[in-house]
Protein backbone atom coordinates (compact mmCIF):
# COMPACT_ATOMS: atom_id res chain seq x y z
CA UNK A 1 0.00 0.00 0.00
CA UNK A 2 1.39 3.39 -0.99
CA UNK A 3 1.88 6.04 1.64
CA UNK A 4 -0.14 9.24 1.32
CA UNK A 5 1.62 12.26 -0.15
CA UNK A 6 1.88 14.28 3.05
CA UNK A 7 3.40 17.27 1.26
CA UNK A 8 0.43 17.43 -1.09
CA UNK A 9 -1.99 17.07 1.82
CA UNK A 10 -0.24 19.81 3.77
CA UNK A 11 -0.39 22.15 0.78
CA UNK A 12 -4.02 21.44 -0.08
CA UNK A 13 -6.87 23.90 0.34
CA UNK A 14 -8.75 21.32 2.41
CA UNK A 15 -5.91 21.10 4.93
CA UNK A 16 -5.66 24.90 5.08
CA UNK A 17 -9.38 25.00 5.84
CA UNK A 18 -8.92 22.39 8.58
CA UNK A 19 -6.18 24.49 10.18
CA UNK A 20 -8.34 27.61 9.91
CA UNK A 21 -11.29 25.88 11.58
CA UNK A 22 -9.07 24.47 14.34
CA UNK A 23 -7.45 27.83 15.05
CA UNK A 24 -10.80 29.64 14.95
CA UNK A 25 -11.85 27.67 18.02
CA UNK A 26 -8.64 26.98 19.88
CA UNK A 27 -6.95 30.39 19.89
CA UNK A 28 -9.88 32.52 21.13
CA UNK A 29 -10.94 29.95 23.72
CA UNK A 30 -7.36 29.54 24.95
CA UNK A 31 -6.94 33.31 25.34
CA UNK A 32 -10.28 33.61 27.11
CA UNK A 33 -9.46 30.79 29.51
CA UNK A 34 -5.97 32.15 30.18
CA UNK A 35 -7.43 35.57 31.05
CA UNK A 36 -10.03 33.91 33.30
CA UNK A 37 -7.35 31.81 35.04
CA UNK A 38 -4.93 34.74 35.38
CA UNK A 39 -7.74 36.85 36.81
CA UNK A 40 -8.41 34.18 39.41
CA UNK A 41 -4.73 33.99 40.37
CA UNK A 42 -4.40 37.78 40.57
CA UNK A 43 -7.53 38.05 42.69
CA UNK A 44 -6.21 35.34 45.01
CA UNK A 45 -2.88 37.15 45.32
CA UNK A 46 -3.99 40.78 45.57
CA UNK A 47 -7.69 40.85 46.54
CA UNK A 48 -7.72 38.71 49.65
CA UNK A 49 -10.56 40.66 51.19
CA UNK A 50 -12.77 40.07 48.18
CA UNK A 51 -11.81 36.41 47.82
CA UNK A 52 -12.37 35.70 51.52
CA UNK A 53 -15.84 37.30 51.53
CA UNK A 54 -18.21 34.66 52.89
CA UNK A 55 -21.21 33.83 50.75
CA UNK A 56 -22.82 31.11 52.86
CA UNK A 57 -21.35 29.40 55.90
CA UNK A 58 -17.77 28.40 55.11
CA UNK A 59 -18.21 29.04 51.37
CA UNK A 60 -16.36 32.13 50.20
CA UNK A 61 -15.86 33.87 46.84
CA UNK A 62 -12.44 32.24 46.34
CA UNK A 63 -13.87 28.75 46.75
CA UNK A 64 -16.71 29.45 44.32
CA UNK A 65 -14.35 30.95 41.72
CA UNK A 66 -11.96 28.02 42.18
CA UNK A 67 -14.76 25.53 41.55
CA UNK A 68 -15.83 27.55 38.53
CA UNK A 69 -12.31 27.01 37.14
CA UNK A 70 -13.04 23.28 37.09
CA UNK A 71 -16.52 23.83 35.67
CA UNK A 72 -15.17 26.07 32.89
CA UNK A 73 -12.53 23.48 31.99
CA UNK A 74 -15.22 20.81 31.65
CA UNK A 75 -17.42 23.20 29.63
CA UNK A 76 -14.55 24.05 27.27
CA UNK A 77 -13.76 20.36 26.80
CA UNK A 78 -17.38 19.59 25.94
CA UNK A 79 -17.60 22.58 23.60
CA UNK A 80 -14.44 21.46 21.81
CA UNK A 81 -15.74 17.91 21.43
CA UNK A 82 -18.97 19.20 19.87
CA UNK A 83 -17.04 21.61 17.64
CA UNK A 84 -14.59 18.92 16.54
CA UNK A 85 -17.34 16.45 15.73
CA UNK A 86 -19.30 18.94 13.65
CA UNK A 87 -16.57 21.10 12.04
CA UNK A 88 -13.22 19.29 12.19
CA UNK A 89 -14.01 15.60 11.79
CA UNK A 90 -15.90 16.04 8.49
CA UNK A 91 -12.97 18.03 7.12
CA UNK A 92 -10.53 15.32 8.25
CA UNK A 93 -12.70 12.69 6.57
CA UNK A 94 -12.62 14.70 3.34
CA UNK A 95 -8.83 15.02 3.47
CA UNK A 96 -8.40 11.31 4.21
CA UNK A 97 -10.77 10.34 1.36
CA UNK A 98 -8.93 12.54 -1.14
CA UNK A 99 -5.60 11.10 0.03
CA UNK A 100 -6.92 7.55 -0.30
CA UNK A 101 -6.50 6.76 3.40
CA UNK A 102 -9.05 4.59 5.17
Amino acid sequence: MARPDFSAIHGSAEFAELRRRFRAFVFPVSVLFFVWYLGYVLLAAYARGFMSHRLAGAVNVGLVLGLLQFASTIAITNAYLRYARSRLDPQVALIRARAGVK
